[in-house]
């Protein structure tokens, strides 16, 4: 099975976090954090800078590493590096996703999450309850 590697920001402000919802692809309409994949020769955190450079026009500061994870889709493998986010420049710009919302961590079940971030979301409740997220 192909192994796709991507790299996931969870951008966090004033105890919310940022999440989208895809507008595109099979996956259309399930919600996620903003990332992307990672090129050749880029590490996960330079993947990040420039993939939400490049969706949401702004610049970010890559913080702490959360967790990786590895899902098994129908037809690949997964494997996401997930990390503390925050906003240097920038409005959060939509260029490719149909929606977003920022979650304090009692919203965070409120959307339907892609499946590879389910886990992943109970994980980033637990650290927001203990104050991870500042």
């Amino acid at each position: 099975m192909k192994t796709i590697r991507v790299a996931a920001a969870v951008i966090y402000k004033d105890h919310k976090i940022f999440a989208t919802q895809r507008g595109y692809g099979a996956f259309k309409d399930g919600w996620e954090f903003p990332g992307g994949k990672i090129e050749p020769g880029e590490t996960s955190r330079q993947a990040l800078v420039r993939e939400i450079q490049e969706e949401l026009d702004t610049e970010i500061k890559v913080g702490d590493f959360i967790d990786t994870v590895e899902y098994d889709y129908p037809t690949f493998h997964l494997s996401m590096d997930c990390y503390w986010c925050e906003i240097i420049q920038g409005n959060l710009e939509l260029k490719e996703h149909e929606a977003a919302r920022w979650l304090a961590r009692e919203e965070l079940f409120s959307v339907d999450w892609l499946p590879a971030d389910v886990d992943l979301i109970e994980k980033i409740a637990k650290l927001m309850e203990n104050g991870a997220d500042r």
